[in-house]
C-alpha cells in the first residue's frame, strides 16, 4: 500500500526529530521549516495531512494558513495544529484546523492524532484517492455555487485521448502514474496561471475539470496541452516511442495501433449564456470536448454561443 504523505512545518529541531521518530517509518514524511516553504510542496502535489506548528501571534503564518484553507482547492485538506502549552484556543468557527495538539503532549499523541486524522478527512471529504483533488460531489456544489452568486467563470473538461489503449497494454500501474502525473501538471498550470478563485476536479478515471477566469482560459489549456505532449512519452518503451505508435485493442477486441496519449478540452463559460444549474454549464463544455476529440495531436474547442437557458 502506497505511503500516505504527511507535510510537518517547524523550526524546531527537538520537536520535528520526535515527529520523525514516530511518524517516519509509517508515512512519506516531509519537513519543512516555515509555511512559506511548505506552500510550493503542498500546491504542487496534495498531501494527506499537515502537521504544523503554530504561534497564534504569527500573523503572516495566520494569514497564509487562512488564505490556504479558503482555497476551494485546499479547504479539505487536514491541518493537524501543534500548540503552546498554555495557548488559548481560538473560537472553532473561526480557527482553520482541524485538530490540535498540546506541546507537551507531541510524543504520546502525535500518531494517534495523526492516524485519527487522515482516517477523519477520507470518511468525510469527497478526494479522488489517486490524485487527491476533489471529486464529483465537490465540483458539481463548485460550480453551483458561482453560478448562484453569477460569478463570471470558465470551465473546461479535459479528457485524455488513447488512455485505456495504453492502460491495457502497460498495465494499471503505469496507467495510474499517468493519471497522476496529468492531476499535478493541471494543478500546477492552473495555480500558476491563477492562484486565487481557480479550482480543480477529478472527475474521474481521465477526466479533470478545472475552473478559472476565462480571458486566461485558452492560454492555460494551450499550456496543458503543450506540457503533456512533451512529457507524455517518456510513459512509452522505447521500442514503441521508436515506432510512434502502440498496438492495443480496440473496445471491440481487434488489435490496432494507436497514437500517443494526448488530451482534449471542452471550455464552456456563463459569459456567453446564462446558466441556472452546473448540469448545463457541464453538458456544454462535455459536448465542446467531442468536438475537440475530432482533432488530432491535442486540443481544446471553445464554446462561444451566446445561449440563454
Amino acid at each position: 500500500m502506497k505511503m500516505k504523505t504527511v507535510i510537518t512545518v517547524s523550526s524546531d529541531t527537538v520537536l520535528t526529530n520526535i515527529i520523525k521518530k514516530n511518524l517516519e517509518s509509517l508515512y512519506n514524511l516531509i519537513v519543512f521549516s516555515g509555511i512559506a516553504s511548505a506552500i510550493d510542496c503542498i500546491y504542487n502535489s496534495i498531501p494527506d495531512l499537515v502537521v504544523i506548528e503554530i504561534d497564534l501571534n504569527d500573523t503572516t503564518a495566520i494569514d497564509i494558513l487562512t488564505g490556504l484553507k479558503g482555497d476551494p482547492m485546499f479547504s479539505q485538506l487536514p491541518l493537524l495544529a501543534i500548540l503552546p502549552e498554555n495557548a488559548d484556543i481560538p473560537e472553532w468557527n473561526s480557527f482553520f484546523v482541524e485538530d490540535y495538539i498540546r506541546m507537551p503532549d507531541i510524543e504520546r499523541e502525535i500518531l494517534s492524532r495523526v492516524e485519527l486524522c487522515i482516517i477523519r478527512s477520507e470518511r468525510v471529504v469527497e478526494i479522488n484517492p489517486l490524485t487527491r483533488l476533489p471529486g464529483n460531489i465537490s465540483i458539481n456544489k463548485q460550480i453551483q455555487k458561482r453560478l448562484d452568486v453569477n460569478d463570471i467563470f470558465a470551465l473546461a473538461y479535459l479528457d485524455i485521448d488513447h488512455f485505456k489503449p495504453f492502460n491495457d497494454k502497460y498495465g494499471f500501474s503505469r496507467g495510474d502514474e499517468v493519471i497522476k502525473v496529468m492531476g499535478r501538471l493541471i494543478l500546477n498550470i492552473v495555480k500558476n496561471k491563477q492562484a486565487q478563485h481557480s479550482f480543480v476536479g477529478h472527475i474521474g478515471g481521465d477526466d479533470f475539470i478545472y475552473i478559472i477566469n476565462t480571458d486566461i482560459i485558452e492560454e492555460t489549456s494551450a499550456e496543458i496541452i503543450d506540457a503533456f505532449n512533451r512529457i507524455i512519452q517518456t510513459f512509452y518503451n522505447q521500442e514503441d516511442r521508436e515506432k510512434g505508435y502502440i498496438q492495443s485493442r480496440d473496445r471491440q477486441g481487434n488489435i490496432k495501433e494507436f497514437s500517443f496519449m494526448t488530451v482534449s478540452i471542452g471550455i464552456a463559460s456563463n459569459k456567453y449564456g446564462h446558466f441556472v444549474h452546473y448540469g448545463e454549464i457541464t453538458e456544454i463544455a462535455s459536448k465542446m470536448k467531442t468536438q475537440a476529440k475530432r482533432l488530432k495531436g491535442g486540443s481544446f474547442k471553445v464554446d462561444r454561443r451566446n445561449i440563454s437557458i
